[in-house]
This record gives C-alpha cells, structure tokens and sequence, in this order.
C-alpha cells in the first residue's frame, strides 16, 4: 500500500511539473509576442519618449518658440520668441501712442474750436478736422440730401478760428488714427508668428519622434521547433534596425 501511495504521489509530480512548464513556456511566448507587437511601433509616448504634436501646438500658440523647446530645438525658436517679444512691443506703444493723440486732440478741438468732447462718435472728430464749422458742414450735407448726418448745433457745435488751427486739429487726429490702425497689422503679426512657429514646431517633432523610432527599431520573433527524435525546444531570434 505503501508503494502505491508513493508511485501515485511521484507521478502527480511529474504532471504538475510539465503543466507548469507548458505554462511557463506558453507565458514567455505571448510576453515575446507583446514585445514583437510592439517594435512595429506601437509604443505608448509615456514609454518610448515621443513628444505629441498637439502639445508642441499649444506651447507654440501660448509662446512662440515654446514649441520648438518641448521638441528639442530651441535655436529654431529662439527667433520666433523675439519676434513676438518685438511685436507685443509694437502693440502696446501702439495703442499707448494711439491713446495719448487722441487725448490730446480732442483738448486741442475743445480749447480752439468750442466743442464738447463728452459722447461723440468717431464720426464727428473726423468731420470736424474737415470743416472749418458746424454750419458749413450741415450746408453740404443738406445740399446733398443727407439730412441724417447734419448735426445738432446744441450739442455737436464747434468753429475754428482759423484754417491752420483746423489743420493743426486734423494732424492730431491723423496720427492717433493711423497708430490705431497700425495696431491691427501688430496683432496680425503676433497670429501669424504663431502659426508658424506651431507648424515648425510639429515638423521638429515628427522630425525628432522619426529618430526616435529609427533608434529604438527591434524586433523578437519566438517560435518552438519541433523535432522527430528530440525534445521541442524554444527558438528566440532577435533583429535590431538602426
């Protein structure tokens, strides 16, 4: 009885060792397999290093230049940062200049041609640096049938008392608007150096996610031969790409 038992337990060894080992063999395999998988480049960022080129979209549109930093070649990008630095520069004295002309030209209207500056349009500091007063330009505008742009002379009165005072008005005026004007072409510069600075920066980061995959390119492939008169045994054949 004794020897029974001890047969019987020495076989369910030799079982549960084999199972195991299939086990073993089927789980290095797949793991083998997983890493084939994933030298066809499908590697998740987080592990192969690659940069997203959303990321170096949103840098670049905050901060021209910040995109090509986050891809690794900032001595692109450097020119782009200037120039935005340049730009918001052109923006902000612009509008400070722009400003400071319109205060003073609307001191200028009110001190030499009798007006009240408070509520009126742009409209009307434009008229008045082309007319010497109210009545001529309401003159013109009825004689042209354009009753809807006379003025009120109680509200909208103004006179200049001489033509140089007028001209004096007008440049005043002339330079505040053309500061404004100018403002729009700053902020068409700010976007465009964004833009381009974004598309930069994606090309350096397909550029850079390229070298990447071309330095980390592998391959495993695993079998198991088979053969007549031997044990299977297991084949790992490695293939690096550079």
């Amino acid at each position: 009885m004794k020897k029974i038992f001890l047969a019987v337990f020495f076989l369910s060894c030799i079982i549960t060792a084999q199972s195991i080992e299939k086990r073993s063999l089927l789980q290095l395999k797949n793991q083998i397999r997983n890493t084939e998988f994933n030298s066809k480049g499908i590697y998740p960022d987080e592990i192969t290093g690659k940069k997203s080129p959303m990321l170096a979209i949103l840098y670049s549109v905050l901060l021209p230049g910040m995109g090509e930093l986050y891809a690794g070649s900032y001595q692109n990008g450097i020119y782009f940062t200037a120039a935005d630095a340049l730009f918001w520069g052109a923006f902000a004295g612009l509008n400070i200049y722009g400003s400071w002309q319109r205060s003073n030209y609307k001191s200028f209207a009110q001190a030499q041609g009798s007006i009240n500056p408070d509520g009126k349009s742009n409209d009307y500091f434009a008229d008045i640096g082309a007319y010497m007063n109210i009545e001529e330009f309401n003159r013109e505008k009825e004689l042209n049938r354009e009753f809807d742009k006379v003025y009120d002379p109680a509200t909208h009165y103004w006179k200049w008392n001489s033509d140089s005072q007028r001209k004096e008005y007008r440049n005043l005026w002339s330079s505040s608007e053309t500061a404004f004007n100018n403002v729009r072409f700053a902020v068409g510069a700010l976007i465009v150096n964004r833009i381009v600075s974004a598309v930069n920066a994606v090309r350096l980061v397909s550029a850079y996610n390229k070298k990447l995959t071309e330095e980390m390119s592998w391959n495993i492939s695993v079998g198991i031969r088979n053969y007549p008169t031997l044990p299977s045994s297991l084949n790992v054949n490695f293939i690096t790409e550079f």
